[in-house]
C-alpha cells in the first residue's frame, strides 16, 4: 500500500473523523497505524491560503479514521522553527 496511491483504499469508506489525532476507539498513536493513506487529490485551502490534506489510518484495533494534517501534533524529529 502506497501513502501517496491517487486511488483511496477500500478500508478509507468506513473512516471516522477523529477530533483529536489518535484513533477514536482505542487512542493508538497515527504511529501505530497498520496502514495510511493521505489524501493529495483535493487539498482544502486555508485563511491563511496554506493547504491541508485528509490523512486517513487504519488502526491496529480495526478502526478506520482521518484527521486534517494541520491537526498533526508537532514531531520530536523535526526541530521547530519559531515563527517569524
Amino acid at each position: 500500500m502506497n501513502a501517496f496511491d491517487p486511488t483511496p483504499p477500500a478500508w478509507t469508506t468506513a473512516a471516522t473523523h477523529a477530533r483529536y489525532f489518535h484513533c477514536p476507539s482505542c487512542q493508538a498513536s497515527c504511529l501505530e497505524a497498520q496502514q495510511v493513506w493521505i489524501n493529495r487529490r483535493a487539498p482544502v485551502i486555508t485563511e491563511q491560503y496554506q493547504r491541508k490534506w485528509q490523512e486517513f489510518y487504519e488502526c491496529q484495533c480495526g478502526q478506520a479514521w482521518w484527521a486534517w494534517s494541520s491537526d498533526r501534533p508537532p514531531s520530536d524529529l523535526h526541530p521547530q522553527q519559531p515563527p517569524e
